[in-house]
């Protein structure tokens, strides 16, 4: 059976896309899991732009989770660049090459240097060569913090599921890697990058939506608790504050209220978990002129 008609029994719609994601702890809503369900069956690369904390590379894990397939993330930097994406040479070993063939009077032509056997695979050619049954999920988690000629080094690998390393040639997918590509937005990126893309902007989740995956990721809390801190979490994040909190922080709240103990958001226990949930302290300033009691919702 081809990777095409084994995804497809797998997910044959939306709903059961829906169904799988939550049964791996994600729940996705319907535009979410559109795209997702379009970034698997074209498949084409997927970007997903949003707040931090909003779930984005939780989306990743969890696809790679139900579709049985390893998940490979480049986690993007400042400065990176081939080496750290795509390939290295392993120089200490072609020295030793050297070394052996010279001891035994041996030539050694650089094409030998420069083969598979030397080579070491970075996250980008590993999505390249995952050997299959099924594709590999490739995270290209936070592209937009890579600057501009990264962004067209992605090209070739985004439109042809293919690298070209000069010393060997080009190297293609036999499974298409399924790409998804997150971005906090703190740069524009390239037209002709979003061009090759699906796109998906995931917001922050209604009340209703977020208390569900809080309880579902923290099922050990109260239902009453879970509500109160995403009803908080809600309410900071109409404040001024540098960094508004995600789902991830509202998880992190309930996480930290459970281990203290809290039965019930109040001034007092918002004082003592704030910083599972704001992590600058101008933030914390903002919090506490807004006053402590409103954020707990009294």
């Amino acid at each position: 059976m081809h990777a095409h008609d084994d995804l497809a029994d797998l997910l044959p719609d939306i709903p059961s896309l829906q169904a799988c994601l939550a049964d791996a702890g994600y729940l996705a809503e319907p535009g979410l899991a559109t795209a997702l369900f379009c970034a698997v069956r074209l498949p084409q690369p997927l970007l997903l732009e949003g707040e931090a904390g909003v779930g984005k590379t939780q989306s990743a894990k969890a696809l790679a989770e139900i579709l049985q397939t390893p998940l490979i993330r480049l986690q993007c930097f400042e400065g990176i660049d081939a080496a750290e994406a795509l390939y290295e040479w392993n120089y200490p070993r072609q020295l030793l090459g050297i070394r052996v063939a010279e001891a035994r009077g041996n030539d050694v032509a650089e094409t030998t240097l420069f083969g598979r056997e030397y080579l070491i695979e970075r996250p980008l050619l590993q999505a390249i060569e995952h050997p299959g049954p099924r594709p590999a999920v490739l995270l290209i988690d936070e592209v937009d913090r890579a600057d501009e000629e990264f962004e067209a080094f992605l090209f070739e690998l985004l439109a042809e599921s293919a690298v070209t390393i000069p010393e060997i040639g080009t190297l293609r997918a036999h499974h298409k890697p399924i790409v998804i590509l997150t971005s906090n937005r703190t740069r524009d990126l390239h037209d002709a990058l979003k061009r090759r893309c699906l796109y998906h902007w995931i917001d922050y989740p209604s009340l209703e939506h977020a208390t569900e995956i809080v309880r579902m990721r923290v099922p050990e809390a109260k239902a009453t608790l879970v509500s109160e801190i995403a009803a908080a979490v809600a309410r900071l994040r109409t404040l001024d504050v540098q960094k508004p909190p995600g789902i991830a922080e509202a998880i992190d709240w309930v996480h930290a209220a459970v281990l203290l103990g809290v039965q019930q958001l109040d001034a007092d226990s918002v004082q003592r978990t704030l910083g599972a949930v704001l992590k600058y302290r101008e933030d914390h300033e903002v919090a506490h002129e807004a006053g402590l009691a409103w954020v707990a919702g009294a």
